[in-house]
C-alpha cells in the first residue's frame, strides 16, 4: 500500500488562500515546543505562539509541503520565522474566527465535528464543537 501524504499542508494553503482572497487576516496557532521551530520564544504563551501570516505582515512568505517560513517584525525588529507544518495547531481568520484546527494523528474528523475559534480580548482560543 502506498503511503499517503499529509493533508495538513494542503489544508493550510487552501485556508490561507481563501482568507487572503476574502480580505481576511490569516493567523496560525503553533505549538511553541515543536522541534525545528524558529520563532522568538518570548512571544509564546501557554505553550503556543500565534503568528500573523498575512502577506502584509510577512516578507518572503513560503508555504512548502513540510514548513512555512518568512520574515516578520517582532517588537519592531525583523526576525526569521521557520515553522514545521506538523507544529501548526490551527489556522483562523482574525476578523471572523473562522478556521480549522488539526489533530496530531490526522485522523479524519467525525462528520459532525466543526472547528470554531473564539477571539476574546485579543487572545484566540480554539474549540472543537461537536
Amino acid at each position: 500500500m502506498t503511503k499517503v501524504t499529509s493533508k495538513r499542508p494542503y489544508l493550510i494553503r487552501a485556508m490561507h488562500e481563501w482568507m487572503t482572497d476574502n480580505a481576511l487576516t490569516p493567523y496560525v496557532v503553533v505549538a511553541a515546543d515543536a522541534e525545528g521551530l524558529l520563532v522568538p520564544e518570548q512571544y509564546a504563551s501557554d505553550g503556543k505562539i500565534v503568528l500573523n501570516v498575512s502577506y502584509a505582515a510577512t516578507r518572503n512568505f513560503t508555504l512548502a509541503d513540510d514548513r512555512m517560513s518568512f520574515e516578520a517584525r517582532f517588537g519592531g525588529v525583523a526576525q526569521r520565522v521557520d515553522v514545521p507544518l506538523s507544529a501548526v495547531i490551527g489556522i483562523y481568520a482574525k476578523e471572523s474566527g473562522q478556521g480549522m484546527i488539526f489533530s496530531n494523528d490526522e485522523a479524519p474528523p467525525s462528520e459532525s465535528a466543526e472547528a470554531s475559534v473564539s477571539v476574546q480580548a485579543g487572545r484566540p482560543t480554539l474549540t472543537v464543537v461537536k
